[in-house]
C-alpha cells in the first residue's frame, strides 16, 4: 500500500520493473507467483492513465475553443481590413479627382486677360 501511495503522488508512471526492483523480486516471479499483485498493478496504471488524460482534455478543451474563437476572429478583422481598405482606396480616387478639378479651377481664374498699358 506504501508504494501505491507514492506512486500515485509521484508524476511517473509506475512499471513492472521498478516494482521488481524495488521489492527485490524478478520479473519472473512477479507474473508466475504474484498475479494479484500485477493485476493491482495494471488496475493503478489505467486508473493514472485514465487521469492524465481526463486532466489533459480539461486542459485542451478551453484552448481549443479559444483557438476557435480566435480563428473566428481573426476572419472578421481580416474582412474589416479589406472593407476599410476598399474605403480608403475610393477616398484617394475622390481626393485625387478633386484636386484635379480645383488646378482646373485656378487655370482658368488665373487665365484672364490682362490690360496692356499704352
Amino acid at each position: 500500500m506504501i508504494l501505491t501511495a507514492r506512486a500515485s503522488d509521484s508524476l511517473e508512471r509506475v512499471t513492472v520493473s521498478a516494482l521488481c526492483q524495488l521489492a527485490n523480486v524478478s520479473r519472473n516471479s512477479l507474473y508466475r507467483y504474484h498475479p494479484d499483485v500485477l493485476r493491482a498493478l495494471r488496475e493503478h496504471q489505467r486508473q493514472r492513465e485514465s487521469s492524465v488524460s481526463a486532466r489533459l482534455r480539461h486542459a485542451v478543451y478551453p484552448q481549443q475553443a479559444e483557438l476557435i474563437a480566435l480563428r473566428h476572429q481573426t476572419t472578421k478583422l481580416a474582412a474589416l481590413v479589406d472593407h476599410y481598405y476598399a474605403a480608403y482606396r475610393e477616398a484617394q480616387a475622390l481626393l485625387g479627382r478633386r484636386e484635379q478639378e480645383l488646378a482646373e479651377l485656378r487655370r482658368r481664374l488665373d487665365s484672364k486677360p490682362v490690360r496692356i498699358a499704352g
